[in-house]
């Protein structure tokens, strides 16, 4: 196996075991995020972001490794948000909260994984003809904040942080 096999290897049993400490494996934290009545997940993510950003702008910054944008599509963007959210709305789980929750012993979330291979499938044998249109609709090429305003990615990540800190700081306040 090779290095970076391994490297997602355990990068991935470290999320998961994030992701069971923070709980947000857990049924009843998903629907109270669908809900807007406990913000654990979104709490987790902002968490994510924040190190994503930092982290990965520091990769690229001391030249270990190369940042590389995908481009937008907008068709492709909202038609994969909306079939991620409809599934989400009704397995409860999204892809790496339903694997976290087998690995803890849930064994309710298996058919969301069932789900999420089969819409993998259909996706890899439909992509072809949709490529052409559906898929290449609102194609905005390698878009990015800085990149638009023509700055540094630091004073964005610093503003992103201290917002996302202030969010998150709300949301313990309110006890969501």
């Amino acid at each position: 196996m090779s290095t970076e096999l391994w490297l997602g290897l355990i990068t991935g049993i470290i999320f998961g075991a994030l992701l069971q400490q923070g709980r947000v494996a857990r049924f009843e934290k998903q629907v109270g995020a669908m809900l807007l009545k406990d913000m654990t997940i979104l709490k987790f993510m902002l968490t994510a972001v924040i190190v994503g950003m930092i982290g990965i702008n520091l990769l690229v910054e001391f030249g270990l490794v190369p940042l590389s944008i995908k481009s937008t599509v907008l068709g492709a963007n909202l038609i994969g948000g909306a079939i991620f959210g409809i599934g989400w709305a009704i397995v409860g789980y999204c892809p790496g909260t339903s694997l976290a929750a087998i690995g803890e012993g849930r064994f309710h979330a298996i058919p969301a994984v069932i789900g999420m291979l089969v819409g993998a499938g259909i996706y890899a044998e439909v992509e072809p003809a949709l490529k052409d249109n559906i898929l290449s609709w609102g194609a905005y090429g390698k878009l990015t904040l800085p990149g638009i305003l023509d700055i540094s990615p630091w004073p964005i990540i610093g503003v992103l942080t201290i917002l996302f800190i202030a969010l998150f700081s709300y949301f313990e306040q309110h006890d969501l």
